[in-house]
């Protein structure tokens, strides 16, 4: 009985943890440690855009990287002035460990001076991204 009381509690907790994991996994936000940080072109190989852009850290073997390349590059199209910069994270270690990239993809939305005004962790929604996008400008 003991054994049956242990497993509902260790599916319990790992349910629990699952769903808070999967409603914080693509969320735009803010995060204090990006306070301050600012890229450029030197670190991004590409020019800023006017207005904004959009860092999309990806992997070689991530299918969410494929679906947020679409999904950014879409937004890049739409939005006068903002511009999509992919960097392979494999490639950029010393940039990833500066800015704390934890997985891919990793977006950061940099406003047109450079500096980081938002982050989302996993696959973000289109209308996350715009909305982020109006904070940035």
């Amino acid at each position: 009985m003991t054994g049956l009381v242990v497993c509902v509690a260790v599916l319990a907790v790992a349910s629990v943890y699952g769903v808070l994991h999967q409603r914080r996994s693509g969320r735009v936000r803010v995060r204090g440690r990006d306070d301050g940080k600012r890229l450029g072109a030197a670190e991004l190989g590409e020019q800023l855009g006017e207005r904004a852009t959009l860092v999309q850290f990806s992997s070689a073997f991530c299918a969410p990287c494929r679906a947020t390349r679409r999904v950014l590059g879409d937004i890049a199209g739409m939005v006068p002035g903002v511009t999509h910069v992919e960097i392979d994270a494999e490639d950029h270690l010393d940039l990833v460990r500066e800015l704390d990239i934890l997985k891919t993809p990793t977006v950061l939305v940099l406003d047109a001076d450079g500096r980081v005004v938002r982050r989302a962790t996993g696959q973000p929604r289109k209308e996350d991204v715009i909305a982020a996008l109006g904070e940035a400008v």
